[in-house]
């Protein structure tokens, strides 16, 4: 199956997705690989389906109007995943008795979004959502995904965990 923006629709290792890569100029990689609906069903199996025309537009919809509002969420994802690290990690890293390590003086956002610049891939889905799984230096094991909605952020968990 051919789609005038995605390119060829194909299973993938994490899903569906089109075989064009996209630059995000504000993460590490040069091309980012875009999946296109979930990875699996409600009883957790794959999903091998292809998504239909009208659904490949809607995706076409979302990822669009996601790249024009970038700078927007960029300043979101900084809020909030900083916010995030306040809450979880500060306590750990920003003292010395803790990690046992010189502490790390994370103490604005632009500082901690240098350890959440690798973006693993975008997964666009229904309703006008986005989930962005990113390797988070500070936490490799569960890293931080960013859910969004209508290009707001909804949900900052780890990994699969939004």
């Amino acid at each position: 199956m051919n789609h005038k923006f995605w390119g060829e629709i194909q299973e993938d290792w994490a899903g569906i997705s089109g075989n064009k890569l996209f630059k995000i100029s504000h993460f590490k990689d040069d091309e980012i690989q875009v999946f296109l609906g979930e990875e699996f069903d409600e009883d957790g199996e794959e999903i091998e389906e292809l998504p239909t025309n009208e659904e490949l537009d809607g995706f076409e919809k979302t990822y669009s109007s996601f790249l024009e509002n970038i700078d927007d969420i960029i300043l979101q994802i900084k809020e909030e995943a900083f916010l995030r690290y306040k809450k979880i990690y500060a306590k750990y890293y920003e003292d010395s008795k803790q990690s046992g390590e010189e502490p790390l003086n994370i103490d604005t956002k632009e500082k901690h979004f240098e350890y959440i610049k690798e973006l693993l891939y975008v997964r666009i889905l229904k309703g006008n959502e986005i989930k962005m799984p990113i390797r988070y230096d500070l936490d490799t094991e569960h890293g931080i995904e960013i859910k969004l909605k209508d290009n707001k952020i909804v949900a900052v968990g780890g990994i699969a965990e939004t």
